[in-house]
């Protein structure tokens, strides 16, 4: 007997090639979307939500949830010429209630847009030449890389491959177009191979889109600050002395999304199948999106990733209809050099006479608030000094193109608003990373964003009076176990588990190259801090030369041995 399709294939496949009646809803703005239009809308780079925080006590009031929308912007490698960046500002302005937000996917977004206001403001990110489809969904999403602007061969290949494989994994239907652009012709400024045929073929996605979203990262083995093998398809590409492009190494089956309580749910990092050439990536590409597409499961979306087709079919068999789908036999993957982190943050020469600044952003969020005039000193810095914006995979954002001489006039301008620089924060502080969660994600369990200052500041005390102020570490903190700030692969996790209390992971790598244990289910709020010195009194006073990070010793000593050691802490 034949499995039973998720209901979303059933919306997908009879939503005119996703448009649904998304067109005519939007002429109501008091009236929320449906239930299959809301998963409709995610392909056009929207999540309908509603305020977390009012929503209790509007309804003992018998009011209505307030609904309202986050867009998310598809920029791929995340970089954008200074008009643009100010375009997105001047939005956030008209829309976005003053806020922008930089993501762990070198994308943009705005919270807190009213259904009123959808049309205007998708129509209004399109004025960049930059888009909002295909930035949710059940599509290729957008592609990640290293988000520096050294101007070498290597890093201007990676982004013009980012750029390349964005582009031409977008869908190709009409729908987009006529919703939000009044049938502008969308082809001419965003991706010249859609509309041949009038965009209603789909020939690499099919009626029914992929089984669940397809995440990209291209880097090298020399900077993985992109996080690469945490994408379902991780790619690295390897140059030789000279920074010739000898090919790419394809990784295939990375996630990290799970779902409490269910076992067969489990993160994975990518793992290698195949080396194809410079002029085979694309080829290379479409054929793992294809693998998924018609292997991935369509039954049941918590079980829909490729992660687990690679899983439970193994890298051969991946490897073996990637041949099929391209039509010759393909190599083997080539030994590569070990992973490194390269640091982004603070001033670097781009190689070219020209300097780039890193500059941190507390949870991605762009603002003014308080002492604290961040999104004002980036909109005067960007239009006096810096002709170049780069997000980056860990929230911050890079400012390219800056003169030597403007460096002190740069520098003084973050320091009026009161904005702090690389040197300004603590270890910890550096790499740490948060998801939005609570008010604005429908998907949130607990707080991640808005206990992120005052816990760093709590561990940064604790750090200090131990004396590992100066150990490196990532922690990361998300509100729900989907894993978008990326918990699972870094030394320490915390996810979201029931309001105020979270799962604890441990003993993952600064390199993003080990997956972290579970060692706590539930763990207070309050009790993090102090569970957390208990582990680092206890890798101060035991570690030896091969412990190199918290997490290389929390690994090796075992998750049983932590369980054990912090078995009271909950």
């Amino acid at each position: 007997m034949t499995e039973k399709l998720s209901h979303v294939e059933d919306v997908k496949a009879t939503s005119q090639q996703l448009r649904g009646t998304i067109k005519g809803d939007l002429g109501d703005a008091q009236i929320p979307f449906s239930e299959d239009m809301y998963n409709l809308l995610k392909f056009h780079g929207v999540y309908q939500g509603y305020n977390r925080d009012t929503a209790t006590e509007r309804k003992k009031m018998k009011l209505d949830k307030e609904y309202e929308m986050m867009i998310r912007v598809r920029i791929p490698g995340g970089r954008m010429d200074r008009a643009q960046y100010l375009h997105f500002d001047a939005l956030a302005d008209q829309y976005g209630g003053g806020k922008l937000r930089f993501t762990t996917r070198q994308a943009i977004q705005y919270h807190n847009i009213l259904k009123g206001d959808l049309h205007a403001t998708i129509a209004g990110i399109n004025e960049s030449l930059f888009t909002t489809e295909a930035a949710c969904g059940d599509v290729v999403r957008n592609v990640t890389t290293i988000a520096a602007p050294i101007q070498d061969p290597i890093h201007q290949r990676l982004f013009q491959d980012a750029d390349m494989l964005s582009a031409s994994l977008l869908p190709r239907s009409n729908a987009y177009a006529e919703i939000w652009l009044d049938n502008e012709k969308f082809a001419d400024v965003h991706n010249p191979s859609v509309n041949k045929d009038g965009g209603q073929v789909e020939d690499l996605y099919s009626a029914t889109y992929l089984p669940r979203k397809f995440k990209i990262g291209i880097t090298v083995p020399q900077d993985n600050s992109v996080d690469v093998l945490t994408n379902d398809l991780a790619i690295v590409a390897l140059f030789d002395d000279q920074k010739t492009l000898l090919g790419y190494n394809i990784h295939v089956g990375g996630g990290l999304g799970i779902t409490h309580n269910k076992a067969e749910t489990y993160p994975r990092l990518a793992t290698p199948i195949c080396f194809v050439g410079p002029q085979d990536l694309l080829a290379a590409a479409r054929a793992v999106v294809t693998v998924h597409r018609d292997w991935g499961d369509r039954t049941n979306r918590k079980h829909a990733r490729i992660k687990y087709v690679v899983q439970e079919q193994g890298e051969a068999w991946v490897k073996a209809q990637m041949e099929i789908i391209m039509g010759r036999p393909l190599d083997d993957p080539r030994p590569q050099a070990p992973y490194t982190i390269v640091d982004h943050l603070g001033w670097h020469e781009q190689g070219d006479g020209l300097l780039y600044l890193g500059l941190p952003v507390l949870s991605g969020r762009v603002h003014d608030v308080g002492a604290l005039r961040l999104r004002s000193a980036l909109r005067r810095v960007v239009t006096d000094y810096a002709p170049l914006v780069v997000i980056s995979p860990t929230q911050d954002v890079i400012l390219g193109d800056i003169r030597p001489q403007d460096r002190p006039a740069v520098e003084a301008v973050f320091q009026e608003h009161g904005v702090k620089l690389r040197d300004d924060l603590s270890n910890v502080r550096r790499w740490s990373m948060a998801c939005p969660a609570l008010p604005t994600c429908g998907l949130a369990l607990t707080e991640a964003e808005r206990i992120h200052d005052p816990l760093m500041t709590d561990i940064e005390t604790m750090l200090a009076d131990i004396g590992l102020s100066q150990d490196l570490f990532t922690l990361r903190i998300t509100g729900c176990p989907n894993g978008c700030a990326r918990p699972y692969a870094g030394d320490i996790g915390l996810v979201g588990r029931t309001p105020g209390v979270y799962a604890l992971y441990l003993g993952g790598d600064f390199l993003g190259t080990r997956l972290s244990e579970k060692v706590l289910d539930k763990l207070p709020y309050e009790a993090i801090t102090g569970t957390l010195k208990k582990a680092f009194v206890d890798f101060r006073d035991h570690r030896t030369d091969k412990h190199a990070t918290f997490g290389d010793y929390c690994h090796d000593r075992g998750g049983e041995y932590m369980k054990a050691l912090l078995a009271d802490a909950a």
